[in-house]
C-alpha cells in the first residue's frame, strides 16, 4: 500500500500543471497515467499545428518557446516533457487505474500495478481514448480508424473521411495533398464553423473546385471490403473505398466518474457534478480538471481555459486543510 497526500489521475498538461501546485506545497502526490506522458497530445497527428498560441499553453507560468506563429505538435511534447523532467515530478506511466472508492476519510485507488490510500485524489484524464463510434456494419473491419496519425499509407488510396471537425478536415486535406483520393462525408450541411479559420477557406475550395468530394447532410451507413454505402438527401450511393478514417469526436470515461460516485447530469451532455469555484465534485476531496469537467461538452475547455483548474484546486486544499 503507498499512502500519499494526493493523487493526481492524468499526466496530461492540466495534469502536470495539478503536479507543480503540489510540488511548490510540498506535498506528497503522485500521478498516474495509464499511457505515455501527455498521452492524447502524442496521439494527435504528426502535423497538427495547435489552434492557441505557445503563450497560452503555458503552465505554471513556464515560457513555451516556439518557432511557428502556432506550436505544432512536436514542440507541445517538447514543452511538456521539459516541464515534467525538470521540475522532477513523480509521474507513474502506463499505470491503468481501476478504482476509485472513498473510504472514510480517505480514498483507495487500485491500479493493475499498486494499491494507493491518499487524502484528496484530482481526476483529469481528458477524452480522447475513447471514439464516439459509428455503430454501422463493417465498422470493425481493418480498414477502418477512428484515428489519424499522417497521410502517406493513403496516397493513391480511395479514402473516406466522415467528420468535418479540425481533425477530419486536416486529415482530409493532407491525405489530398499526399496523392490520396479524398470523400468527406459531413451530417451537417457544411464545414464546422469551429475549423481553424485559417484552414477553413483551403477545405471549403478544396471542395469547390471538386478536388475533395464532398458529401453534406450525409451519413455512411454501411462499410464493405471494397466499397461504402452512403446515404445522401436525394439517394443511397455506393463508392469504391480502400480505407475509412472516422473522425466523429471522442468520449470522456464516464465509467471511472460513475464508479467513484461522482453524478452526472441526465441529459446528454452527461456534465459530472462539481463546484466551479473549487473544482470539487459531489465527492468531498475528489477534484476535477480540464476538459473531462464538460462531460460530452469536449469543445468547451482547452488547455487554455482550463489550466487555471491546478491552481484552483490547490488553493482549496489549502484553505482546507486540517
Amino acid at each position: 500500500m503507498i499512502e500519499k497526500d494526493i493523487i493526481i489521475i492524468g499526466a496530461g498538461p492540466i495534469g502536470i500543471a495539478c503536479a507543480l501546485e503540489c510540488k511548490k506545497r510540498h506535498w506528497d502526490y503522485a500521478v498516474i497515467e495509464k499511457g505515455a506522458l501527455t498521452n492524447s497530445l502524442f496521439n494527435y497527428p504528426r502535423n497538427m499545428t495547435f489552434f492557441s498560441t505557445s503563450e497560452k499553453l503555458e503552465i505554471d507560468d513556464i515560457p513555451f518557446i516556439s518557432t511557428n506563429p502556432k506550436p505544432n505538435r512536436d514542440e507541445a511534447l517538447e514543452y511538456y516533457r521539459r516541464v515534467a523532467t525538470s521540475n522532477k515530478l513523480h509521474i507513474n506511466l502506463y499505470e491503468t487505474v481501476n478504482a476509485i472508492k472513498k473510504d472514510g476519510e480517505r480514498f483507495s485507488i487500485s491500479t493493475r500495478k499498486n494499491n494507493y490510500v491518499s487524502k484528496k485524489v484530482i481526476i483529469c484524464t481528458g477524452f480522447y481514448d475513447i471514439p464516439k463510434l459509428l455503430n454501422i456494419p463493417g465498422e470493425e473491419l481493418p480498414k477502418v480508424t477512428h484515428y489519424y496519425k499522417e497521410a502517406h499509407n493513403y496516397a493513391l488510396q480511395n479514402v473516406v473521411v466522415i467528420g468535418a471537425s479540425n481533425s477530419a478536415v486536416d486529415a482530409a486535406l493532407e491525405i489530398w495533398r499526399k496523392g490520396g483520393h479524398v470523400t468527406m462525408v459531413v451530417r451537417g450541411e457544411n464545414i464546422g464553423e469551429r475549423v481553424k479559420y485559417w484552414v477553413r477557406p483551403d477545405i471549403v475550395n478544396r471542395i469547390e473546385e471538386g478536388s475533395i468530394k464532398a458529401y453534406f447532410n450525409s451519413e455512411v451507413i454501411k462499410i464493405d471490403g471494397n466499397t461504402i454505402d452512403i446515404q445522401t438527401p436525394d439517394r443511397l450511393i455506393t463508392l469504391d473505398n480502400d480505407y475509412v478514417v472516422a473522425l466523429t469526436g471522442y468520449l470522456p470515461n464516464f465509467e471511472i466518474l460513475k464508479d467513484s460516485g461522482i453524478t452526472l447530469s441526465e441529459d446528454e451532455k452527461q456534465i459530472p457534478s462539481y463546484n466551479p469555484e473549487t473544482m470539487e465534485s459531489n465527492i468531498k476531496g475528489l477534484y476535477l480538471a480540464g476538459v473531462i469537467c464538460g462531460g460530452n461538452e469536449t469543445h468547451k475547455w482547452f488547455i487554455e481555459n482550463s489550466r487555471i483548474h491546478a491552481k484552483i484546486i490547490a488553493n482549496h486544499i489549502a484553505n482546507n486543510s486540517n
